[in-house]
């Protein structure tokens, strides 16, 4: 007859098609047994033929997890008796909570801060982030056409190197020759003049965002925020406790006049105008001279996220509006989320030069950016011309899945409209007013479509009835698939508000 830990360790189930090693899954599968009390201390476990045998498993592979967990103390090995749990486990366990009678128990939550639960009214909530490539997911790069090769040999190439360049801590700034890289990239591609000393590394944009609002405003300043916008820049800016206008958005880009006349003494403007998140359209030149005079006389500053500003269609893209600012006023955040890939949590700004002294104070007080390593190979994927190449590329790319897109939508009723842009991976579409959005949404993601309804992005409501629809990370063959499924759910009266 077994004993109890013999039959308890024979119900271990080990999954042959995963990408952990059998030997890792059974030293897992073994230390939460432990922990979890299903085995106590002064268990005896099986002999390892016999382990072996009830599992499935080569004897070989039973030692080894038997023998990191003796590694780990979780088991003592006795000669001539066999393998136990270690007595010690269960000094180290934590006890068992106490139980608080009724009128003792705590049933607060700890109070936040005022800025906090201000910030919390308007907070764009994103329980959801794209991860895989579904149509028509938003803000998701074409992953499938990422030279991971070139990468992986620039990154073998770092790690084999020198350790104290990739493993020890990095300069405040962020790497030197990344900040190089990016300086040179912004003068050839967005025609910006501007030195590597301008360029602070960060963990992605909104990481850049946060930073800009610590360091910029006080509780209550008065931010223009185009609406619809980007989601995540609101956050950030809101959690810095400022107080978001929402400015409308044509097809010029933000209206100045709009913005004006709702909040003159305003501090700071978030925009984004290479291609409007979420709209599409680019901010005019009209349009962007209006703004920086607005900005001067009201001595505040912008933001300028060019989250996607290297994907164009035509010949060339309209500068960014930093390479027209002579006054300092726009401070320019970058992200490689979008040109690379979303994991790599890496941005940067692009400071003023009356206001690199700041941000040098700023970032060596306690700012900490992104892996060394990881900056290291991007400075070198630019530097050997291998990041010019791939935006190249991924224009062309794009393109051709925006002309899928667009040939496909000819076939979609005339109750869904889809929006000409002119560059990046997503644009929107226009829904008759007499279906609900959300319910259409819904349905979409039951099927495998996902999409974005247009008032995730608004702080204030809009006349405008559709959703936001990506196109960068799928094929020609699910853009079209994915239309065909979009056209006959709105074609269902179901849907009708």
């Amino acid at each position: 007859m077994k004993n109890a830990a013999g039959a308890l360790l024979s119900s271990i189930k080990l999954d042959r098609q995963s990408r952990k090693s059998i030997s890792v899954q059974l030293y897992m599968a073994l230390r939460d047994t432990i922990l979890s009390g299903g085995l106590k201390a002064g268990d005896r476990l099986p002999a390892t033929r016999t382990l072996a045998k009830e599992i499935g498993v080569s004897r070989t592979t039973v030692i080894d997890a038997i023998e990191r967990l003796t590694a780990d103390g979780m088991l003592v090995s006795r000669v001539g008796s066999g393998t136990y749990v270690s007595d010690t486990l269960d000094r180290q366990r934590p006890t068992a909570r106490i139980t608080r009678s009724s009128d003792e128990t705590i049933n607060h939550a700890p109070a936040l801060s005022g800025t906090l639960r201000h910030a919390q009214k308007s907070y764009a909530k994103r329980k959801w982030l794209p991860h895989t490539t579904k149509p028509f997911v938003t803000a998701m790069p074409a992953l499938d056409a990422f030279p991971m090769a070139t990468w992986t040999r620039i990154y073998a190439r770092h790690l084999r190197g020198n350790r104290n360049d990739v493993m020890g801590y990095g300069q405040p700034q962020g790497h030197e020759g990344l900040r190089s890289a990016i300086a040179t990239h912004l003068n050839a591609v967005r025609g910006i003049t501007c030195d590597p000393a301008q360029v602070f590394i960060t963990s992605g944009a909104q990481h850049a965002f946060s930073l800009i609002g610590q360091m910029l405003l006080n509780a209550g300043d008065r931010v223009w925020m185009e609406n619809p916008g980007a989601s995540g820049a609101r956050n950030a800016l809101l959690s810095a406790g400022a107080e978001l206008v929402p400015i409308a958005v044509d097809r010029s880009g933000l209206v100045v006049k709009d913005g004006l006349a709702k909040a003159p003494d305003f501090q700071l403007a978030f925009i984004t105008p290479s291609h409007q998140q979420p709209l599409g359209y680019v901010m005019s030149l009209e349009r962007r001279f209006e703004l920086l005079e607005a900005v001067e006389q009201a001595r505040a500053l912008i933001i300028e996220d060019d989250y996607d500003g290297e994907f164009y269609f035509g010949n060339a893209p309209q500068p960014a509006l930093r390479s027209i600012d002579s006054q300092g006023q726009v401070i320019y955040v970058g992200t490689f989320s979008k040109s690379l890939f979303p994991s790599l949590r890496l941005g940067f700004i692009l400071a003023p030069e009356r206001m690199v002294s700041a941000f040098n104070e700023l970032f060596e007080s306690w700012v900490g950016g992104p892996p060394t390593a990881t900056q290291a190979v991007v400075a070198d994927f630019m530097d050997e011309g291998h990041f010019a190449t791939h935006i190249r590329m991924m224009r062309r790319l794009y393109k051709a899945r925006y002309d899928a897109l667009i040939r496909a939508a000819t076939r979609l009723p005339d109750t869904v409209q889809i929006q000409e842009t002119s560059g990046g991976f997503h644009t929107w579409a226009r829904l008759d007013s007499r279906f609900d959005v959300d319910s259409l949404v819904k349905q979409a993601r039951s099927r495998g479509v996902v999409l974005a309804p247009l008032g995730r992005y608004c702080l204030a409501p809009m006349e405008e009835n559709g959703f936001v629809i990506g196109f960068g990370s799928a094929s020609p063959d699910e853009i079209e698939r994915g239309m065909e499924i979009l056209g006959s759910l709105v074609a269902d009266g179901a849907l009708a508000a």
